[in-house]
Protein backbone atom coordinates (compact mmCIF):
# COMPACT_ATOMS: atom_id res chain seq x y z
CA UNK A 1 0.00 0.00 0.00
CA UNK A 2 1.05 3.60 -0.21
CA UNK A 3 0.67 6.57 2.05
CA UNK A 4 -2.24 7.70 -0.08
CA UNK A 5 -5.83 7.02 0.92
CA UNK A 6 -6.53 6.31 -2.76
CA UNK A 7 -3.36 4.78 -4.21
CA UNK A 8 -2.84 3.43 -7.71
CA UNK A 9 -3.74 -0.20 -8.18
CA UNK A 10 -1.88 -2.18 -5.57
CA UNK A 11 -0.74 -5.78 -5.75
CA UNK A 12 -3.86 -6.73 -3.81
CA UNK A 13 -6.38 -4.70 -5.77
CA UNK A 14 -9.51 -6.44 -7.01
CA UNK A 15 -10.93 -3.97 -9.47
CA UNK A 16 -14.62 -3.93 -10.33
CA UNK A 17 -15.35 -6.97 -12.46
CA UNK A 18 -19.11 -6.86 -12.69
CA UNK A 19 -19.52 -9.53 -10.03
CA UNK A 20 -22.45 -8.43 -7.90
CA UNK A 21 -23.63 -9.47 -4.48
CA UNK A 22 -25.83 -12.23 -5.90
CA UNK A 23 -22.89 -13.91 -7.61
CA UNK A 24 -20.80 -13.53 -4.47
CA UNK A 25 -23.49 -15.09 -2.33
CA UNK A 26 -23.79 -18.00 -4.73
CA UNK A 27 -20.10 -18.81 -5.18
CA UNK A 28 -18.11 -17.10 -2.48
CA UNK A 29 -19.27 -18.88 0.66
CA UNK A 30 -19.61 -22.40 1.87
CA UNK A 31 -22.49 -24.36 3.30
CA UNK A 32 -24.12 -23.56 6.60
CA UNK A 33 -23.60 -27.04 7.95
CA UNK A 34 -21.21 -27.42 10.83
CA UNK A 35 -18.10 -29.53 10.50
CA UNK A 36 -15.63 -30.89 13.04
CA UNK A 37 -12.63 -28.70 13.63
CA UNK A 38 -9.75 -29.75 11.37
CA UNK A 39 -6.44 -30.81 12.81
CA UNK A 40 -3.58 -28.42 12.14
CA UNK A 41 -1.69 -31.10 10.19
CA UNK A 42 -4.68 -31.87 7.99
CA UNK A 43 -5.38 -28.17 7.42
CA UNK A 44 -1.78 -27.55 6.38
CA UNK A 45 -1.83 -30.46 3.93
CA UNK A 46 -4.99 -29.12 2.32
CA UNK A 47 -3.50 -25.63 2.13
CA UNK A 48 -0.53 -27.13 0.28
CA UNK A 49 -2.94 -28.95 -2.01
CA UNK A 50 -4.53 -25.64 -2.95
CA UNK A 51 -1.17 -24.10 -3.83
CA UNK A 52 -0.40 -27.14 -5.96
CA UNK A 53 -3.72 -26.95 -7.80
CA UNK A 54 -3.37 -23.22 -8.43
CA UNK A 55 0.14 -23.76 -9.80
CA UNK A 56 -0.93 -26.62 -12.08
CA UNK A 57 -4.16 -25.07 -13.36
CA UNK A 58 -3.07 -24.84 -17.02
CA UNK A 59 -1.14 -28.04 -17.85
CA UNK A 60 -1.40 -27.52 -21.60
CA UNK A 61 0.33 -24.14 -21.56
CA UNK A 62 3.93 -24.91 -20.77
CA UNK A 63 6.09 -26.12 -17.92
CA UNK A 64 7.27 -22.59 -17.06
CA UNK A 65 4.42 -21.33 -14.92
CA UNK A 66 3.29 -19.22 -12.02
CA UNK A 67 0.48 -19.78 -9.52
CA UNK A 68 -2.95 -18.28 -10.18
CA UNK A 69 -3.68 -15.87 -7.33
CA UNK A 70 -7.46 -16.20 -6.84
CA UNK A 71 -10.07 -18.73 -7.80
CA UNK A 72 -11.88 -18.15 -11.08
CA UNK A 73 -14.94 -16.78 -9.28
CA UNK A 74 -13.02 -13.62 -8.29
CA UNK A 75 -13.22 -12.45 -11.89
CA UNK A 76 -9.49 -11.94 -12.41
CA UNK A 77 -9.19 -14.98 -14.70
CA UNK A 78 -5.64 -16.41 -14.72
CA UNK A 79 -3.95 -13.43 -13.05
CA UNK A 80 -0.84 -14.38 -11.08
CA UNK A 81 0.37 -11.56 -8.84
CA UNK A 82 4.12 -11.40 -8.30
CA UNK A 83 3.60 -10.87 -4.56
CA UNK A 84 1.41 -13.97 -4.23
CA UNK A 85 3.95 -16.08 -6.09
CA UNK A 86 6.76 -14.89 -3.87
CA UNK A 87 4.69 -15.98 -0.88
CA UNK A 88 3.96 -19.32 -2.55
CA UNK A 89 7.72 -19.90 -2.93
CA UNK A 90 8.29 -19.14 0.74
CA UNK A 91 5.38 -21.35 1.83
CA UNK A 92 6.58 -24.27 -0.31
CA UNK A 93 10.05 -23.93 1.23
CA UNK A 94 8.50 -24.01 4.71
CA UNK A 95 6.54 -27.21 4.06
CA UNK A 96 7.57 -30.83 3.58
CA UNK A 97 8.46 -31.85 0.01
CA UNK A 98 7.87 -28.33 -1.28
CA UNK A 99 11.33 -27.42 -2.52
CA UNK A 100 10.89 -28.57 -6.12
CA UNK A 101 7.78 -26.43 -6.56
CA UNK A 102 9.52 -23.46 -4.97
CA UNK A 103 12.41 -23.88 -7.41
CA UNK A 104 10.02 -24.05 -10.38
CA UNK A 105 8.27 -20.84 -9.31
CA UNK A 106 11.62 -19.15 -8.71
CA UNK A 107 12.75 -20.08 -12.20
CA UNK A 108 9.51 -18.64 -13.58
CA UNK A 109 10.19 -15.30 -11.85
CA UNK A 110 13.70 -15.34 -13.32
CA UNK A 111 12.18 -16.05 -16.73
CA UNK A 112 9.89 -13.03 -16.36
CA UNK A 113 12.85 -10.92 -15.31
CA UNK A 114 14.84 -11.98 -18.38
CA UNK A 115 11.97 -11.91 -20.88
CA UNK A 116 10.05 -8.74 -20.14
CA UNK A 117 8.46 -7.39 -23.35
CA UNK A 118 9.80 -3.86 -22.80
CA UNK A 119 12.53 -3.76 -20.14
CA UNK A 120 15.82 -5.48 -19.39
CA UNK A 121 16.70 -3.85 -16.07
CA UNK A 122 15.81 -6.49 -13.48
CA UNK A 123 12.22 -5.46 -12.85
CA UNK A 124 9.16 -7.67 -12.54
CA UNK A 125 5.61 -6.54 -13.20
CA UNK A 126 2.72 -6.43 -10.75
CA UNK A 127 1.09 -9.50 -12.31
CA UNK A 128 1.13 -11.92 -15.22
CA UNK A 129 -1.40 -14.09 -17.06
CA UNK A 130 -0.82 -17.82 -16.72
CA UNK A 131 -3.62 -19.27 -18.82
CA UNK A 132 -6.07 -18.46 -21.61
CA UNK A 133 -9.35 -16.60 -21.22
CA UNK A 134 -11.69 -14.22 -22.98
CA UNK A 135 -11.77 -10.79 -21.37
CA UNK A 136 -14.96 -8.91 -20.53
CA UNK A 137 -14.78 -6.89 -23.74
CA UNK A 138 -14.63 -10.07 -25.80
CA UNK A 139 -10.92 -9.91 -26.56
CA UNK A 140 -9.09 -13.24 -26.33
CA UNK A 141 -6.03 -13.89 -24.19
CA UNK A 142 -4.82 -17.18 -25.69
CA UNK A 143 -1.39 -17.67 -24.11
CA UNK A 144 0.00 -19.19 -20.98
CA UNK A 145 2.69 -17.52 -18.88
CA UNK A 146 5.09 -17.64 -21.83
CA UNK A 147 3.64 -15.93 -24.89
CA UNK A 148 4.08 -17.27 -28.41
CA UNK A 149 6.95 -14.82 -29.01
CA UNK A 150 8.77 -15.99 -25.87
CA UNK A 151 8.05 -12.94 -23.73
CA UNK A 152 6.47 -13.12 -20.30
CA UNK A 153 2.70 -12.62 -20.46
CA UNK A 154 2.25 -9.34 -18.55
CA UNK A 155 -1.22 -8.69 -17.12
CA UNK A 156 -2.17 -5.85 -19.44
CA UNK A 157 -5.91 -6.52 -19.50
CA UNK A 158 -6.34 -5.35 -15.90
CA UNK A 159 -3.54 -2.78 -16.06
CA UNK A 160 -1.23 -4.79 -13.83
CA UNK A 161 1.84 -3.52 -15.67
CA UNK A 162 3.55 -1.29 -13.12
CA UNK A 163 6.31 -2.28 -10.73
CA UNK A 164 6.03 -1.62 -7.00
CA UNK A 165 8.99 -1.69 -4.65
CA UNK A 166 7.05 -3.91 -2.26
CA UNK A 167 6.30 -6.51 -4.91
CA UNK A 168 9.94 -6.45 -6.00
CA UNK A 169 11.12 -6.81 -2.42
CA UNK A 170 8.99 -9.89 -1.84
CA UNK A 171 10.17 -11.47 -5.09
CA UNK A 172 13.75 -10.72 -4.03
CA UNK A 173 13.15 -12.24 -0.60
CA UNK A 174 11.80 -15.40 -2.23
CA UNK A 175 14.72 -15.67 -4.66
CA UNK A 176 17.20 -15.04 -1.86
CA UNK A 177 15.53 -17.76 0.21
CA UNK A 178 15.91 -20.14 -2.72
CA UNK A 179 19.57 -19.18 -3.03
CA UNK A 180 20.10 -19.89 0.64
CA UNK A 181 18.29 -23.22 0.50
CA UNK A 182 19.60 -24.60 -2.80
CA UNK A 183 22.87 -22.76 -3.33
CA UNK A 184 21.63 -21.86 -6.81
CA UNK A 185 23.69 -18.89 -7.97
CA UNK A 186 20.99 -17.86 -10.46
CA UNK A 187 18.58 -17.11 -7.64
CA UNK A 188 21.01 -14.85 -5.84
CA UNK A 189 21.83 -13.07 -9.10
CA UNK A 190 18.12 -12.43 -9.68
CA UNK A 191 17.63 -11.15 -6.13
CA UNK A 192 20.60 -8.79 -6.46
CA UNK A 193 19.21 -7.45 -9.75
CA UNK A 194 15.97 -6.70 -7.94
CA UNK A 195 17.80 -4.94 -5.12
CA UNK A 196 19.77 -2.83 -7.56
CA UNK A 197 16.61 -1.85 -9.45
CA UNK A 198 15.03 -0.73 -6.18
CA UNK A 199 18.13 1.30 -5.32
CA UNK A 200 18.11 3.05 -8.71
CA UNK A 201 14.40 3.72 -8.91
CA UNK A 202 13.23 3.94 -5.30
CA UNK A 203 15.93 5.68 -3.28
CA UNK A 204 14.93 9.20 -2.28
CA UNK A 205 16.65 12.09 -0.55
CA UNK A 206 13.37 13.62 0.64
CA UNK A 207 13.27 14.63 4.32
CA UNK A 208 11.65 11.39 5.50
CA UNK A 209 14.04 9.31 3.39
CA UNK A 210 13.59 5.65 2.62
CA UNK A 211 12.57 4.18 -0.73
CA UNK A 212 9.60 5.34 -2.79
CA UNK A 213 6.72 3.32 -4.23
CA UNK A 214 8.01 2.38 -7.70
CA UNK A 215 6.68 3.09 -11.19
CA UNK A 216 3.36 2.84 -12.99
CA UNK A 217 2.77 1.03 -16.26
CA UNK A 218 4.09 4.01 -18.23
CA UNK A 219 7.34 3.83 -16.23
CA UNK A 220 6.52 7.06 -14.38
CA UNK A 221 7.82 7.24 -10.81
CA UNK A 222 5.11 7.34 -8.15
CA UNK A 223 5.36 9.92 -5.33
CA UNK A 224 4.34 7.82 -2.34
CA UNK A 225 6.64 6.23 0.25
CA UNK A 226 5.22 3.23 2.08
CA UNK A 227 6.01 1.94 5.56
CA UNK A 228 5.12 -1.54 4.38
CA UNK A 229 7.44 -1.38 1.37
CA UNK A 230 10.36 -0.16 3.44
CA UNK A 231 9.67 -2.91 5.97
CA UNK A 232 9.90 -5.41 3.11
CA UNK A 233 13.25 -3.89 2.17
CA UNK A 234 14.60 -4.42 5.68
CA UNK A 235 13.99 -8.12 5.04
CA UNK A 236 15.36 -8.17 1.49
CA UNK A 237 18.47 -6.06 2.09
CA UNK A 238 19.24 -8.02 5.23
CA UNK A 239 19.17 -11.28 3.28
CA UNK A 240 21.35 -9.82 0.52
CA UNK A 241 23.86 -8.55 3.07
CA UNK A 242 24.16 -12.00 4.57
CA UNK A 243 24.33 -13.88 1.26
CA UNK A 244 26.69 -11.56 -0.62
CA UNK A 245 28.84 -10.27 2.23
CA UNK A 246 28.65 -6.82 0.59
CA UNK A 247 28.32 -4.07 3.20
CA UNK A 248 26.37 -1.84 0.80
CA UNK A 249 23.27 -3.87 1.57
CA UNK A 250 23.65 -3.17 5.29
CA UNK A 251 23.65 0.56 4.54
CA UNK A 252 20.55 0.21 2.39
CA UNK A 253 18.84 -1.88 5.05
CA UNK A 254 19.58 0.80 7.63
CA UNK A 255 18.11 3.46 5.34
CA UNK A 256 14.85 1.52 4.92
CA UNK A 257 14.67 0.79 8.64
CA UNK A 258 15.17 4.46 9.51
CA UNK A 259 12.14 5.39 7.42
CA UNK A 260 10.03 2.72 9.12
CA UNK A 261 11.04 3.94 12.56
CA UNK A 262 10.11 7.51 11.62
CA UNK A 263 6.56 6.26 11.08
CA UNK A 264 6.26 5.12 14.71
CA UNK A 265 3.62 6.78 16.89
CA UNK A 266 4.85 6.26 20.46
CA UNK A 267 1.75 7.61 22.16
CA UNK A 268 -0.47 5.05 20.44
CA UNK A 269 2.00 2.22 19.96
CA UNK A 270 1.55 1.77 16.20
CA UNK A 271 3.09 2.61 12.83
CA UNK A 272 1.58 5.00 10.31
CA UNK A 273 1.14 3.98 6.69
CA UNK A 274 3.75 6.28 5.12
CA UNK A 275 3.91 9.61 3.33
CA UNK A 276 2.44 11.04 0.14
CA UNK A 277 5.07 13.72 -0.44
CA UNK A 278 8.20 12.64 1.45
CA UNK A 279 7.74 15.36 4.04
CA UNK A 280 4.41 14.81 5.83
CA UNK A 281 3.35 11.64 7.60
CA UNK A 282 -0.01 10.29 6.44
CA UNK A 283 -1.91 9.57 9.66
CA UNK A 284 -4.96 7.76 8.29
CA UNK A 285 -5.93 5.04 7.58
CA UNK A 286 -3.76 2.89 9.82
CA UNK A 287 -3.22 -0.57 8.28
CA UNK A 288 -2.65 -3.93 9.90
CA UNK A 289 0.43 -5.09 8.04
CA UNK A 290 2.56 -2.12 9.13
CA UNK A 291 2.02 -3.37 12.69
CA UNK A 292 2.78 -7.05 12.12
CA UNK A 293 5.42 -7.03 9.38
CA UNK A 294 7.46 -4.49 11.34
CA UNK A 295 7.66 -6.90 14.24
CA UNK A 296 8.73 -9.72 11.93
CA UNK A 297 11.36 -7.55 10.22
CA UNK A 298 12.68 -5.44 13.09
CA UNK A 299 12.18 -7.75 16.10
CA UNK A 300 12.28 -4.55 18.13
CA UNK A 301 11.28 -4.49 21.78
CA UNK A 302 10.73 -0.75 21.51
CA UNK A 303 8.06 -1.29 18.85
CA UNK A 304 6.56 -4.60 20.00
CA UNK A 305 3.38 -2.87 21.18
CA UNK A 306 2.28 -2.61 17.56
CA UNK A 307 0.98 -6.18 17.79
CA UNK A 308 -1.17 -5.30 20.79
CA UNK A 309 -2.52 -2.30 18.90
CA UNK A 310 -3.46 -4.44 15.89
CA UNK A 311 -4.95 -7.21 18.02
CA UNK A 312 -7.12 -4.74 19.96
CA UNK A 313 -7.93 -1.94 17.53
CA UNK A 314 -8.46 -3.99 14.37
CA UNK A 315 -10.18 -7.00 15.98
CA UNK A 316 -13.36 -8.21 14.30
CA UNK A 317 -15.87 -11.02 14.77
CA UNK A 318 -17.89 -11.88 11.68
CA UNK A 319 -21.27 -13.57 12.16
CA UNK A 320 -24.23 -14.18 9.88
CA UNK A 321 -26.32 -11.46 11.53
CA UNK A 322 -23.85 -8.69 10.64
CA UNK A 323 -24.92 -6.22 7.92
CA UNK A 324 -23.70 -7.51 4.53
CA UNK A 325 -22.07 -10.59 6.01
CA UNK A 326 -21.89 -13.61 3.73
CA UNK A 327 -20.99 -15.99 6.58
CA UNK A 328 -23.50 -18.88 6.70
CA UNK A 329 -25.86 -19.13 9.64
CA UNK A 330 -24.33 -20.76 12.68
CA UNK A 331 -20.74 -19.88 11.80
CA UNK A 332 -18.45 -17.16 13.16
CA UNK A 333 -14.88 -16.09 12.45
CA UNK A 334 -12.50 -13.98 14.50
CA UNK A 335 -9.41 -12.12 13.42
CA UNK A 336 -8.40 -8.66 12.26
CA UNK A 337 -9.49 -6.40 9.45
CA UNK A 338 -7.31 -4.56 6.95
CA UNK A 339 -7.15 -1.07 8.44
CA UNK A 340 -8.76 1.43 10.78
CA UNK A 341 -10.84 2.64 7.82
CA UNK A 342 -12.32 -0.84 7.31
CA UNK A 343 -14.12 -0.48 10.64
CA UNK A 344 -15.78 2.72 9.43
CA UNK A 345 -16.74 1.57 5.93
CA UNK A 346 -20.07 2.72 4.51
CA UNK A 347 -22.16 -0.42 4.71
CA UNK A 348 -24.85 1.19 2.58
CA UNK A 349 -22.73 1.61 -0.56
CA UNK A 350 -20.77 -0.82 -2.77
CA UNK A 351 -17.04 -1.13 -2.19
CA UNK A 352 -16.55 -0.35 -5.90
CA UNK A 353 -18.67 -0.32 -9.02
CA UNK A 354 -20.21 -3.73 -9.56
CA UNK A 355 -19.08 -4.98 -6.16
CA UNK A 356 -21.12 -5.81 -3.03
CA UNK A 357 -21.49 -3.65 0.04
CA UNK A 358 -18.90 -4.16 2.79
CA UNK A 359 -19.20 -5.86 6.14
CA UNK A 360 -17.34 -3.82 8.77
CA UNK A 361 -16.68 -7.05 10.67
CA UNK A 362 -15.28 -8.99 7.73
CA UNK A 363 -12.13 -10.89 8.74
CA UNK A 364 -9.03 -10.39 6.59
CA UNK A 365 -7.48 -13.84 6.83
CA UNK A 366 -4.14 -12.91 5.30
CA UNK A 367 -3.66 -10.24 7.96
CA UNK A 368 -4.93 -12.60 10.65
CA UNK A 369 -2.15 -14.99 9.67
CA UNK A 370 0.40 -12.14 9.76
CA UNK A 371 -0.69 -11.40 13.31
CA UNK A 372 -0.57 -15.05 14.40
CA UNK A 373 2.98 -15.44 13.06
CA UNK A 374 4.16 -12.17 14.59
CA UNK A 375 2.71 -13.11 17.99
CA UNK A 376 4.50 -16.45 17.84
CA UNK A 377 7.79 -14.73 17.12
CA UNK A 378 7.34 -12.06 19.78
CA UNK A 379 6.69 -14.71 22.41
CA UNK A 380 5.20 -12.63 25.21
CA UNK A 381 3.08 -14.42 27.83
CA UNK A 382 -0.22 -15.37 26.19
CA UNK A 383 1.01 -14.75 22.63
CA UNK A 384 1.04 -18.41 21.63
CA UNK A 385 -2.50 -18.95 22.90
CA UNK A 386 -3.72 -15.92 20.99
CA UNK A 387 -1.93 -17.10 17.85
CA UNK A 388 -3.48 -20.54 18.08
CA UNK A 389 -6.93 -19.02 18.39
CA UNK A 390 -6.37 -16.97 15.24
CA UNK A 391 -5.01 -19.97 13.34
CA UNK A 392 -8.04 -21.99 14.42
CA UNK A 393 -10.31 -19.37 12.88
CA UNK A 394 -8.36 -19.54 9.61
CA UNK A 395 -8.56 -23.34 9.61
CA UNK A 396 -12.35 -23.23 10.09
CA UNK A 397 -12.56 -20.81 7.18
CA UNK A 398 -10.61 -23.20 4.97
CA UNK A 399 -12.97 -25.96 6.04
CA UNK A 400 -16.22 -24.10 5.44
CA UNK A 401 -15.86 -21.02 3.23
CA UNK A 402 -15.29 -20.77 -0.51
CA UNK A 403 -17.06 -23.99 -1.44
CA UNK A 404 -17.36 -25.06 -5.11
CA UNK A 405 -14.68 -22.68 -6.38
CA UNK A 406 -12.34 -23.50 -9.26
CA UNK A 407 -8.97 -22.65 -10.80
CA UNK A 408 -8.61 -22.86 -14.54
CA UNK A 409 -12.13 -24.27 -14.64
CA UNK A 410 -11.13 -27.29 -12.54
CA UNK A 411 -12.59 -28.03 -9.12
CA UNK A 412 -10.20 -27.65 -6.21
CA UNK A 413 -9.36 -30.44 -3.79
CA UNK A 414 -11.98 -30.52 -1.05
CA UNK A 415 -11.69 -27.88 1.65
CA UNK A 416 -8.38 -26.55 0.32
CA UNK A 417 -7.25 -22.94 0.28
CA UNK A 418 -8.02 -19.99 2.54
CA UNK A 419 -10.40 -17.27 1.36
CA UNK A 420 -9.02 -13.75 1.48
CA UNK A 421 -11.90 -12.48 3.64
CA UNK A 422 -14.83 -13.98 5.53
CA UNK A 423 -17.19 -11.41 3.97
CA UNK A 424 -16.68 -8.46 1.60
CA UNK A 425 -14.54 -5.85 3.34
CA UNK A 426 -13.44 -2.37 2.33
CA UNK A 427 -9.75 -1.77 2.96
CA UNK A 428 -10.05 2.02 3.00
CA UNK A 429 -7.38 2.16 0.29
CA UNK A 430 -9.69 2.05 -2.71
CA UNK A 431 -10.22 -1.70 -3.04
CA UNK A 432 -11.79 -4.62 -1.23
CA UNK A 433 -11.33 -8.25 -0.28
CA UNK A 434 -13.90 -10.99 -0.83
CA UNK A 435 -14.48 -14.64 0.12
CA UNK A 436 -12.49 -16.19 -2.71
CA UNK A 437 -9.76 -18.70 -2.05
CA UNK A 438 -6.45 -16.94 -2.37
CA UNK A 439 -2.84 -17.97 -2.86
CA UNK A 440 -1.55 -15.14 -0.66
CA UNK A 441 -3.83 -15.85 2.30
CA UNK A 442 -3.13 -19.58 2.05
CA UNK A 443 0.63 -19.04 1.90
CA UNK A 444 0.59 -16.75 4.92
CA UNK A 445 -1.39 -19.37 6.84
CA UNK A 446 1.29 -21.95 6.04
CA UNK A 447 4.05 -19.56 7.08
CA UNK A 448 2.24 -18.93 10.37
CA UNK A 449 1.54 -22.57 11.12
CA UNK A 450 5.18 -23.53 10.40
CA UNK A 451 6.53 -20.45 12.28
CA UNK A 452 8.54 -19.41 9.21
CA UNK A 453 9.41 -15.71 9.34
CA UNK A 454 9.99 -14.50 5.76
CA UNK A 455 11.15 -11.03 6.83
CA UNK A 456 14.01 -12.10 9.05
CA UNK A 457 17.08 -10.59 7.38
Amino acid sequence: MTGSPRPPLSRRTLIGTGLGAAVLAATGTGTAQAAPGPSAASAARRAQAFLTAAMDAYPDHGAIRLTQSYTDQAGLFSTAFTYDNALAILAHLACPAGESRAVALGDALLYAQAHDPAHDDGRLRQAYNVGPYTFYDGSPQPDGFVRADGTANVGTQFGFTGTAVGDMAWAGIALAALAGRTGGRRFLTGAVRIGEWIERVGRTDEPLGGYKFGVDGADKKLPFTSTEHNTDLVGLFGRLARLTGDKVWRERRARARAFVERMWEPSGGFFYTGTNDGMTVNRSPIPEDTQTWTQLALASRAHARSLDWAAAELAVLDTADRPNSTVPSGQSYEGVTFSSASLLANEGAPIADGQPRPDRSGVWFEGTAHLALALRHRGHPGDEKRARGLLGSIERAQELLGDAQTVGGTALPARSGVVSASSPLDTGFGFGYYPYRHTGATAWYLLATTRANPLRG
